[in-house]
Parts: C-alpha cells; structure tokens; sequence
C-alpha cells in the first residue's frame, strides 16, 4: 500500500493517483528561498459546515462520480464518522453521520472486501469500556453499512491498512498504549478480520506510518517517541506474517505525527516528522535496508501534522505541514528533487486546524488542500490558483544599466493552462521598470502571450522589483521578480 509506483502520490501515508498538474504560479523573490521555480498558491474559497471538533480529513471518491469526497469524524458526546459528498467545485453537500462507539480516531480508507467500493475504518477508544477499531463498509453509492466493531487489547490510538502478511488482502495495524504494542488485524478479504496478533514496541509511541523501508517485499512500521531526550523514531521491520521485529531507533526532537513518502523520484521510502514543540519537522532520507540518514530539520511555527503531494506540478514531492495555532495555518514546502525542500510559505486557515486532505476538489487538474477546523466545527478548502505558468520561471535580472538610459527588454511568456478565459485586470510594474504586453485583457485557455520589461534607473546601486498581474486566476496578485543595478 505505501511503496507507491512513481505514477502515485503519498497523500498522509496512502498511495493517490491524480493527473498530470499543469506548473503554476511564480513568485520568484529569490534565489535563497525559492529557487527560481514555480509556487502553488493557495487560497481559501469555500468554508463548509461540518461536524463539532472535526477529526482527520480523509480524501477520496466514495460514490464514483469522479467528484472527490471529504471524511471526518468527531469524539464528542455524539461520537461519528461523517461524509461530506463533493460537488465537483471546491464545496461539500452537507455531512452524513453514522455512529460509532466513542471516541472515534483519524479516519482511513480501503476496499476490504474486494467489492470494488471503499471502505472507512477509524480507531475507537473510551475510558476503558471499548477498545479497537470501527469498520464501514462502503456501498459504491456514497453510503455505509452500520459500523462493525473490532476489539484490539490496549489502548487503541491510530490505525493504518496495509497488506502486512502479503496474501493480497488489506490487513490493519493499531497502535495501541499502555503498554505499547502493534496490534495487526487480518484481514479475510472479505471485509472481516481476525483477531489482534501483538508485536511489542520498545518505547511509549504515538504516532506511526507503514512502509517498505529495506525493500524486501514485506511492509514495515515506524513509530514515534515523543519524550524529551529519548525522542525518536523507532524503525519495526515486518516479518510477512502480521509481525514485526524491532530493528533501529533515530532521535528527533519531539515528534507528534509522520508520513512515510518517497520524497526522491525512484529513490527509497523516506519518513517525515512533525515536532511540535521544537517548531520544526524532520526529513530522514532512507538508504533501502531499514536505515535512514541523520533528520534534517525544516523551521514551522507550531506543526501538528503533515501529507506529501506534488503541489506545484514539476514531478517532485513537496510537504505540507499544518500549524496548529499563532496563527493557525498550513505551511507549504516545495522539493527541490533530492530530499532536500526549500523555506515554507504559510497559508491562513480556521482556528485550531490540526489535519489536512489533498484533492483535486475542483477539477482543474491542480491539488487543492481541505483543512478541518476544529475550533470552527468547519472545513475550509484551499484552493490552488495556479492556472497561469511563466517562462522563463527566473527572474529578470537587467544587471548593470546607466542610471537615465533605458534597457533593451526582456521578455517572459504566461501560458494559461486553466480550461477557461483568463481574465487579466490589470499588469503593473514597480518603479525603475516598465511593462507592456501583448495578452490584453483576456488570454483563452491553453493560449500565451508575451510580457516585456525594461529597466530604467532613476539612481545608482541594486534595484529590486514586480510585475504584478491582476487576474481571474486569483484574488491574490501573480508576480515575477525583477532585479537591476543602475551604475
């Protein structure tokens, strides 16, 4: 389930298949940060009620209308699982609820019973009167069978599927606390699962993710410490059989939630981890045999969980990390190919956000970021506005000009890649540059046209400046950065 072909995509710690994504956006500001390239942009366009103190964002096409659906779940004093169909726009209809017993967990998918139709399955846990994980099986048509309980020992925590005795049914891994063990249920193929088989972890874990980490065929689990000094990541190797053997820890600062995702093209199962006290995330780069390179740390302001996609369209991962509060937002890091990704750029979203799902929820090819808010009992949709792409997707740099001459232009061709109209309102340029174009007010869908810039210093030394594009893309500004030194 989570070694993906390269023509998938980790969404959480899933394998999502989307199409090609068109680049977007430039803000190319600058050669520390940026790098040059494109940027998704991201904006709020829709606010859909939900469920009080929604938990999970699970991202998928329950009743196959090629229209991407939203799944949360609530630990409330009425405890459910609840489906918001899409309507193909960026919106949500209204939640369905089913019941389940308290207090229901993040919420996963799968087809269980090998009808086709996906399946919901979320961990339930209340004071020691229920323990295991709840399933719904999925009808095709949106709606879902009256749950079916599952008991697990402990205290159970989080759930993921995985086929983890390879027999080509999906089983289920629980962790469960105090004491810390790896419940594995498998599954019959047929929507029903057998009793836990335990695998015993060696620290107080809170957090795990399922992958092939020494590619030798057989799922593995990582799972997190969150514990002062001794924080780590403690690496479990599956034996194929429902089992798993402890193999290596690594420290990391004080981890809250990880994905397990291949961040480099063809390359091995690497793990991401959200430290929210340290402000950071930590990126571990596999090596293929169960080990992984030292965490490489990446400043947040108060993360509390991750996905990778690719968000920007150039075929490489990027992470997206959810700031919990001051201010409450996503924060977007794009990949540079190699493992390593460049500064974040923060998006607002509602007041305690704590998960986010990613789809294509409009149908324009591009991923867009649904981001419960659980102080708000909504979900906010950003949606990614990158439907006009630059080239060349550097900067114009003039370099040296006499200060009161004019410079030969340079040129820079927008592309809408969007199905509609591109409406442009306006196109301005900062003091010492000027602009003309030859896109008018409007660029048809799949045409180009040429924007031209020239510099004309007023003063010596370094100038630094924007075209900004006004346009229908967005209500946010399109920008492409220039740089001159007027002598």
């Amino acid at each position: 389930m989570t070694s993906c072909p390269e023509s998938e995509m980790f969404i959480g710690n899933y394998c999502s298949r989307f199409a090609a994504v068109p680049r977007m956006v430039i803000l190319a500001v600058c050669l520390l940060s940026l790098g040059g390239r494109s940027v998704a942009q991201f904006e709020t366009r829709s606010i859909n009620p939900a469920v009080p103190a929604p938990e999970g964002a699970l991202v998928a096409d329950f009743n196959r209308d090629g229209k991407l659906d939203l799944v949360v779940s609530t630990c409330t004093a009425e405890s459910r699982v609840s489906i918001m169909l899409g309507n193909g726009d960026g919106t949500f209809q209204p939640p369905v609820n089913y019941s389940v017993d308290p207090c229901p967990g993040i919420p996963v998918t799968g087809d269980f019973n090998h009808d086709g139709n996906l399946d919901i399955v979320v961990p339930v846990y209340y004071y020691g009167r229920v323990s295991g994980v709840e399933v719904l099986l999925g009808r095709g048509d949106g709606t879902f069978q009256q749950a079916t309980y599952y008991p697990a020992p402990q205290i159970s925590y989080q759930v993921l599927p995985g086929d983890f005795n390879n027999d080509h049914n999906l089983d289920l891994v629980v962790l469960e606390l105090a004491p810390n063990v790896l419940c594995v249920l498998l599954g019959n193929g047929d929507g029903t699962f057998q009793p836990c088989i335990e695998s015993p972890l060696p620290a107080s874990d809170n957090a795990i993710a399922v992958g092939d980490f020494n590619n030798d065929g057989k799922l593995d689990v990582a799972a997190t410490e969150e514990f002062g000094s001794e924080s780590s990541v403690q690496i479990m190797l599956g034996n194929g059989d429902g089992t798993f053997t402890f193999f290596q820890s690594y420290p990391v600062p004080d981890p809250t939630a990880i994905v397990a995702a291949r961040l480099v093209k063809g390359g091995n199962v690497d793990l991401v981890v959200v430290n929210d006290l340290s402000l950071n995330i930590s990126v571990l780069l596999g090596n293929g045999d169960g080990t992984f390179q030292p965490a490489v740390n990446y400043a947040t302001s108060n993360s509390i969980w991750a996905a990778v996609a690719d968000l920007n369209g150039d075929g490489i991962p990027d992470i997206v990390v959810v700031e919990f509060d001051t201010p409450p937002a996503v924060t977007v890091f794009l990949g540079n190919g190699d493992g390593t990704f460049r500064l974040g750029v923060s998006y607002p979203t509602g007041g305690e956000s704590r998960f986010v799902g990613i789809g294509d929820f409009n149908g324009d090819h591009l991923l867009d970021l649904a981001v419960p808010s659980w102080q708000s009992d909504n979900v906010p949709v950003l949606l990614n506005t990158g439907v006009v792409s630059f080239s060349p997707t550097t900067p114009l740099n003039f370099k040296k000009q006499a200060v009161g001459t004019k410079s030969a232009p340079q040129t820079v061709t927008l592309t809408n890649t969007g199905t509609k109209a591109l409406n442009i309102a306006s196109m301005k340029a900062s003091a010492e540059f000027a602009v003309t174009s030859t896109c008018g007010s409007s660029v048809a869908a799949g045409a180009n046209c040429t924007i031209s810039v020239t510099f004309s210093p007023t003063k010596k030394g370094f100038q630094q400046g924007t075209v900004t594009i006004i346009d229908s893309a967005s209500t946010k500004p399109q920008v492409i950065e220039l740089l001159g030194t007027g002598t």
